[in-house]
């Protein structure tokens, strides 16, 4: 794949989180007792935009692209793992697997984190 075609499927991935983010947030609020719907859609939320970002920072070259790119689709399994842990937990009365939400939300932060490391290292001449 190219790095373009690779950035794409980054931003098509943050509209369907958005998308899902949405209709989370909808859900919770007619739902009773519905606050893991609500944290769900936080995440899928603020993480579809970060993914937008880091995919443009890696794509104009600011930030690195190896550790950009692994931010970017880090973002997208951690907001992944943790949502649908909440989701399968609100709904079907049990989780992914065990710890998955907090190794969801492990992943962001190291998302977050190699994200910093990107834009702090310097490019490869090339």
């Amino acid at each position: 794949m190219t790095e373009n075609s690779v950035l794409r499927l980054a931003v098509v991935l943050a509209g369907l989180m958005g998308a899902a983010g949405v209709a989370l947030a909808a859900a919770s609020a007619h739902q009773p007792d519905a606050s893991r719907l609500a944290s769900a859609s936080s995440m899928l939320l603020f993480h579809a935009s970060a993914v937008i970002g880091a995919a443009l920072l890696t794509g104009h070259g600011i930030a690195r692209r190896g550790f950009g790119l692994t931010a970017t689709f880090g973002f997208v399994a951690g907001a992944a793992l943790f949502a649908g842990d909440l989701v399968l937990r609100q709904y079907a009365g049990h989780g992914l697997f065990t710890m998955a939400a907090p190794t969801g939300g492990t992943l962001l932060i190291l998302s977050w984190l190699v994200l910093a490391i990107a834009a702090i290292l310097p490019r490869r001449a090339g």
